[in-house]
């Protein structure tokens, strides 16, 4: 196979530099418009007269296709190329978002989800198997904050422009003309990007290990693990914090929307500046299991700390908590996939990320569903912030003491034909 793997001695070129802006940006967008439906819950909900549960399961239901379409994009990814998929993905969740401004009543909102979680399934598993493939290693520090970014930032957009938006055009305009809009990313994409990236014949000539032998790879298990930890605080913070701040802390929404889009905006900020300093450190001969270790470790320290702390301090100590926890978010965001695309190698990345984002975004499910039964039967959020918290810390135990090297995985000739169920690093 001809992976296009640019010497660290040089320059990135343009082209591969634009691809990785293009890769932040597609997940920029993927987070505004998973969140917009939470956004303009207030008024869809006015309007088909739609009880809690309904609304309820109208925002859980773009994980039923997002989770398990993890796995087959993986696959799809390695086997017939990642920026075919990611194009086509992309196409399909903006047509679901265009759609969703249209939607007549309850059935057709759910479709639509579910339209759109198949679609943004690409994301992660594409980008991924795209770094891996074609970004030098003393590089992916700083390209896997560029999806970091993306992931923090659309919260953010989401929050301050989405509702204002929304507030003036209604929602309909805003979903239709923002999923409309989203499909110019293709035209850059076309051009730029994808006339370099290994195209579907050259990714076929290599055969990477089966997926039986991923599945047997207990690095994969810590490595999902942490994500899960990851995961389940991530999902607790944007499901439940803004109704936190204002029914519990008595903010304002106005308030609210500030102190999380300063949180989110920090993220990204911080996500960038961690993964300039992890390709430097890595370029200075400093090991990536050092490097990636510490950061994941400090990121899930300060997270389940904050978080703890968050349910028994003041108004005022809760809100520098909190920004304080979504920095720390930004020293473990840029690691979580530089690990898999490490440990996994160019030929298996897309589908350990998919394997690993399958089983880390469970707890989109259960985070928000846990977090409600709690606070209905203790009448207090102390229990679902102590377990948040507790999360944080076992998935940092599970990166740090659960890996080993952080080095790439030597997949023998004896895994593809199925005789060893054991892979080891390369020394």
């Amino acid at each position: 196979m001809h992976d296009r793997i640019i010497d660290t001695s040089q320059r990135l070129p343009r082209w591969l530099l634009a691809t990785v802006v293009l890769l932040g940006l597609s997940v920029f967008i993927n987070y505004i418009d998973r969140g917009n439906l939470a956004t303009a819950a207030p008024s869809i909900r006015d309007e088909f007269q739609l009880s809690t549960s309904q609304l309820g399961f109208l925002l859980t239901a773009f994980f039923i296709t997002y989770i398990p379409m993890q796995i087959a994009v993986g696959w799809l990814s390695d086997r017939y190329g990642a920026a075919h998929v990611l194009l086509t993905g992309f196409v399909v969740w903006s047509l679901a978002m265009t759609l969703t401004g249209l939607a007549q009543g309850f059935v057709m909102l759910v479709g639509l989800r579910l339209l759109l979680g198949l679609g943004e399934s690409v994301s992660f598993p594409t980008a991924s198997s795209i770094i891996a493939r074609s970004v030098p290693e003393s590089a992916r520090g700083i390209a896997n904050a560029a999806t970091s970014v993306g992931l923090s930032a659309g919260p953010a957009f989401g929050i301050f422009f989405g509702g204002m938006l929304i507030a003036a055009y209604g929602w309909r305009w805003f979903f239709a003309g923002f999923g409309l809009v989203s499909l110019l990313w293709v035209i850059p994409w076309l051009t730029i990007a994808q006339p370099h990236l290994p195209q579907p014949r050259a990714i076929n000539a290599e055969s990477g290990p089966p997926t039986a032998v991923l599945l047997r790879t207990p690095a994969l298990w810590y490595a999902s693990l942490g994500h899960f930890g990851v995961n389940y605080v991530w999902y607790f913070v944007l499901n439940w914090i803004p109704y936190y701040l204002v029914r519990e802390r008595g903010w304002t929404l106005a308030q609210m929307a500030t102190i999380g889009g300063v949180s989110y905006l920090l993220m990204a900020v911080v996500a960038t500046a961690n993964g300039w300093i992890t390709d430097r450190r890595i370029r200075a001969g400093i090991s990536h299991t050092r490097v990636c270790k510490t950061y994941l470790a400090a990121g899930a320290c300060i997270v389940g700390a904050c978080v703890a702390a968050c349910a028994l301090a003041s108004t005022m100590v809760s809100a520098c908590l909190l920004v304080l926890a979504c920095a720390a978010f930004g020293l473990t965001a840029p690691h979580i996939y530089l690990v898999a695309q490490t440990l996994a190698g160019p030929a298996a990345a897309g589908r350990w990320v998919g394997m690993q984002n399958c089983l880390g975004n469970i707890a989109g499910l259960i985070a928000p569903f846990l977090t409600g039964v709690l606070v209905d039967r203790t009448g207090s959020f102390v229990p679902a912030f102590l377990i948040a918290a507790a999360a944080s810390l076992l998935g940092g135990a599970a990166w740090v003491f659960g890996l080993g090297e952080i080095k790439p995985i030597a997949w023998s000739r004896q895994d593809y034909c199925g005789e060893q169920t054991t892979s080891r690093a390369v020394p």
